[in-house]
């Protein structure tokens, strides 16, 4: 997919990040802790490194600073509430970044950490891609703690077989 348009890639980020929404709402405070592995993010990880990459990372690097990604501890935000708020606000403050931009800007080359160039554009497009790889864990995570979570387009692949007609 190649992004030509700031508005276009605004309108799709925005969905993408309704469905996370739509999965952060089934995590409980009881769930933060959780980790399948000692060792390993938390839920409550994942949802502040979802944050704190988009904005410190992509945000920083789109604008021509370099990363300044402070990892995903609870010292960023603590309890079900902050974390919430602390991945909405870091959020829009990245939504704010890319607004500023041009559609020309999105052809500017940027900074990786890894200090290679890329394109403003596919470097967007790996952040999406990033919170989409963090939204799959989350759902494995809750999955393993029992928990119902919604369907990413409406339907779970079950129901869509049930009703899909047999050839």
């Amino acid at each position: 997919m190649e992004i030509t348009s700031v508005k276009g890639f605004l309108d799709y980020y925005e969905k993408v990040r309704e469905r996370t929404n739509r999965l952060l709402s089934v995590v409980q405070p009881e769930h933060l802790e959780f980790t399948y592995k000692s060792g390993k993010y938390t839920v409550a990880d994942q949802i502040r490194h979802i944050a704190t990459i988009e904005r410190y990372m992509y945000g920083e690097t789109i604008s021509g600073r370099r990363s300044a990604y402070p990892g995903c501890g609870k010292d960023l935000a603590d309890g079900y509430d902050t974390i919430i708020k602390y991945f909405n606000e870091l959020h829009h403050q990245t939504i704010e970044i890319i607004s500023q931009f041009s559609n020309e800007d999105l052809n500017k080359k940027c900074l990786t950490p890894a200090n290679v160039q890329i394109t403003i554009w596919k470097w967007l497009r790996a952040m999406v891609e990033h919170e989409i790889h963090h939204r799959g864990e989350l759902y494995i995570y809750l999955n393993l703690l029992g928990v119902e979570t919604p369907p990413l387009y409406g339907f779970s692949a079950e129901k869509v077989q049930k009703i899909s007609i047999t050839l």
